[in-house]
């Protein structure tokens, strides 16, 4: 591993420049906005990988990648350039300064001053191996920063001390605060400064990596953070801004943006291993329509879990035991009627004794050894060794895209749940296709799950033209969002798994995955307790993916009605999570349409309080709700620190207002879903619905939570049919205004359809005592008025 250090400058450009390394290394600079500039290294001039898939600033990306020369999508405005002893590029908003040797650091344009916010470490900020690709990139560690994001990370959300690998793996039952690594390969960092705003970094590569943030001292350097990777090209993009959210929103679209799923997503998803596992796994299924009418939960989906394809104690992609399921017509049928979406969970690996194993290998559809291209490279996998579906392999995606069609999608089963797809393959040379131009599997190892993904995707779409589909996806990088939901995989049953795990999908979400969950209850270990699985439930109903899954030690599973004492604080979780669809449906319209995160850790939207910057088991859901569930057994009390907001805080259940900055020290019990109000939102709910169907909804009821003094906010409503690809929709923009007499609400309707309801009672909060006008009438609170 060599230092590089000597460079010229090679090409002048409108857009950035180029500089000659070492006499054979190109090392490129590109504005590619007034906020974002990208540096890539060519070793002895040339990619490693000319291709990306994560990068997809217009949301589409080919096939067989982008390449990592097309700037399509981006401005590329012309930067001022000054070359000399140093080289510095500089837009309306950074400034890049290039010294000898080798030296990168950044500023930003504050009020009209350069202010630095970062630079590479100054004794050597580059490294490469002159014999293979692997490289490094130190930066600079200052005390006072705080550092975010890497996706699906354990422990707190602030990453600062720690290192991380990124290498997808199947870590069932891992450890919520501590376990490393996981599912999922995202190599970004945002990192909040004292100095000057907040800047993130994205390295655009698939291998295998790690980052050290703060844990790693060198006695011979100042204090640095460090990205290393063990093959693939050092390309990176470092954007600016002046808070977190920007970076968050624009990360999310350098990299394609977020799937729109249909609405009944949002609705409660069953799920468990047992019932496929089990010898009779179609009464079993069955059996869950029949508990879930009894019980009176509502319900709009099944994830059905691989046993339905077993031979034995193995799974076998696309192939049904009949034994389990004699009858797959008459079973799926049934859900259909009981409006229950069916989502089945397909494999991307055959086992060695598939019964299509010889075919498919005959047909040179799996991933080559490294040595013998002519034979599969195979891998262990779920107790045997397998062979890897290669989806760089046109042929490979066509074969499975027939068995999601023929296996699935014509047995009335409408949607994939692409599973076990971390390909964990070793061989790191292993050749795959490509799309004709062989790549090892080392460099695109996370990119197999998005194109399995986006293979399962198309089956969907051309079963179902014009419907919105909607897959899950347990592993992945960034670029995945464009087609799946995520989780966090095979979590295991502990109290401390709720709080670590929400920090989890937080950093998954500040990383650019909105669309999220955990499996709720625990996936393994033993069985929850009555009190652990009530506030599980409670946690699971404010993240966008909420599905009870589980796989536990002793047989049992975790179903709504597992413990009848505790079935009314159950009911009573579901009941506010369908209360809530309308307002969570126009925030997954939101995160899909303008990029905005649907979990937010509180710095997000309240930066200028310090104590959100602290570890908080609070978060937001969109901008107007805060949750702050009861994580701790036996708790008899919850201490809420409330944001330092303008506006203040309404309390959902009891109606109080509290001011700005309150600290409440709430009596709890078991029933207990401490939630409250931004004030000055009006919050869309539903009356009833026990079904996430639009048509469901049987009544609208528009909460307002104004705001105490002379003062007018704006919410919005999005409706549309549910399901179709580009469907008529109503967007309601509603104006909440406050006088010390008078509460104002009004509202103006845009969009191609009416709202699905053409009225909606308005209710005050109990602690609201001013007059209400609405639609230009003064009314009562409760009273209903045509939207």
């Amino acid at each position: 591993m060599k230092t590089l250090r000597d460079w010229t400058l090679h090409t002048r450009h409108a857009a950035g420049a180029d500089l000659l390394v070492e006499g054979r290394h190109l090392l490129s600079i590109r504005v590619l906005e007034h906020d974002l500039i990208r540096v890539s290294l060519k070793k002895d001039g040339t990619w490693r990988l000319d291709r990306t898939w994560c990068v997809a600033p217009g949301g589409e990306m080919p096939w067989q990648g982008r390449s990592r020369d097309e700037l399509t999508g981006f401005a590329c405005p012309a930067a001022k350039i000054t070359d000399g002893e140093t080289l510095v590029i500089e837009t309306d908003v950074l400034r890049l300064t290039v010294s000898q040797p080798l030296h990168l650091a950044w500023a930003a344009r504050i009020d009209g001053e350069w202010v630095p916010f970062v630079e590479e470490r100054p004794t050597g900020g580059t490294l490469l191996d002159t014999r293979d690709h692997r490289h490094e990139h130190f930066l600079r560690r200052y005390p006072e920063d705080r550092v975010y994001g890497l996706g699906e990370k354990t422990g707190d959300l602030e990453r600062s001390g720690r290192r991380f690998e990124m290498r997808n793996l199947d870590a069932m039952g891992y450890d919520a605060e501590k376990t490393d690594p996981l599912y999922k390969h995202v190599p970004f960092t945002l990192t909040q400064t004292e100095r000057a705003g907040a800047w993130s970094i994205f390295y655009d590569n698939l291998a295998s990596c790690w980052f050290d943030i703060g844990n790693e001292l060198d006695n011979y350097h100042l204090p640095y953070r460090a990205y290393r990777a063990e093959d693939g090209d050092l390309d990176y993009y470092v954007r600016w801004a002046p808070q977190l959210l920007d970076l968050v929103k624009g990360q999310t679209r350098l990299t394609g943006g977020t799937a729109f799923p249909p609405r009944w997503t949002l609705g409660y998803s069953g799920s468990t291993m047992s019932y496929t596992d089990a010898p009779d796994a179609q009464a079993q299924l069955e059996g869950f329509l029949a508990h879930i009418a009894e019980h009176d939960i509502p319900c709009d989906s099944f994830q059905m879990s691989s046993g339905y394809t077993s031979i034995g104690p193995k799974r076998y992609v696309f192939n049904w035991n009949h034994d389990k399921v004699p009858d797959i017509a008459g079973m799926t049928t049934r859900f259909a009627e009981a409006g229950v979406h069916l989502i089945a969970n397909i494999k991307p690996c055959l086992l060695q004794d598939h019964p299509r194993y010889d075919e498919v290998a005959g047909a040179g559809l799996f991933i080559r050894d490294s040595e013998d291209h002519d034979k599969p490279e195979r891998s262990i996998f779920w107790d045997d060794e397998g062979a890897h579906l290669d989806f760089t392999n046109p042929d490979a995606v066509a074969w499975w895209q027939e068995g999601v069609t023929t296996q699935l999608l014509d047995h009335g089963i409408g949607s994939t749940w692409n599973d076990n797809n971390e390909y964990e393959i070793w061989d790191h040379h292993a050749r795959c296709a490509g799309f004709g131009d062989p790549v090892d599997v080392g460099l695109i190892r996370p990119l197999m799950p998005i194109l399995m993904s986006r293979a399962s995707e198309e089956a969907q779409r051309r079963h179902a033209p014009g419907k919105r589909p909607y897959l899950i996806s347990r592993s992945g990088a960034p670029g995945l969002q464009r087609h799946a939901q995520t989780w966090s995989g095979d979590n295991r049953t502990d109290w401390k798994t709720i709080r670590f795990n929400t920090r989890t999908g937080l950093g998954m979400s500040l990383s650019g995955f909105y669309n999220i969950g955990h499996d709720v209850g625990g996936f393994s270990g033993p069985k929850p307790g009555p009190e652990l699985f009530v506030r599980w439930v409670q946690n699971g109903i404010f993240h966008p993916r909420f599905t009870i899954h589980s796989w536990n030690d002793d047989g049992t599973v975790n179903e709504p009605w597992m413990y009848p004492e505790v079935l009314p604080q159950i009911r009573a979780a579901l009941a506010l999570r369908y209360r809530l669809l309308p307002y969570l449906y126009t925030c997954l319209w939101q995160a899909a349409d303008a990029d905005e995160p649907m979990l937010r850790p509180l710095f997000l939207d309240f930066p200028e309080d310090p104590a959100c910057w602290q570890e908080r088991d609070e978060f937001m859901l969109g901008r107007d709700l805060l949750v702050a569930n009861v994580m701790d057994a036996g708790a008899e009390t919850r201490v809420v620190q409330l944001p330092r907001n303008a506006t203040g805080w309404w309390d959902f259940h009891s109606g109080a207002y509290h001011a700005p900055g309150s600290r409440l020290e709430l009596p709890v019990d078991l029933g207990s879903m401490p939630l409250f109000v931004r004030a000055g939102a009006v919050l869309p709910v539903s009356a009833g619905a026990m079904r996430a169907d639009p048509s469901a909804d049987q009544a609208r009821d528009l909460l307002l939570f104004p705001t105490p003094g002379e003062a007018s906010e704006v919410s919005l409503f999005y409706e549309d049919d549910g399901i179709s690809e580009a469907p008529e929709h109503s967007l309601l923009r509603f104006t909440l205004a406050s006088t010390d007499s008078h509460v104002t609400l009004d509202w103006q309707q845009a969009g191609s359809a009416a709202p699905i309801l053409p009225s909606a009672r308005v209710i005050l909060p109990a602690g609201e005592t001013r007059g209400l006008r609405a639609g230009g009438r003064d009314i009562a609170s409760h009273d209903e008025v045509e939207l």
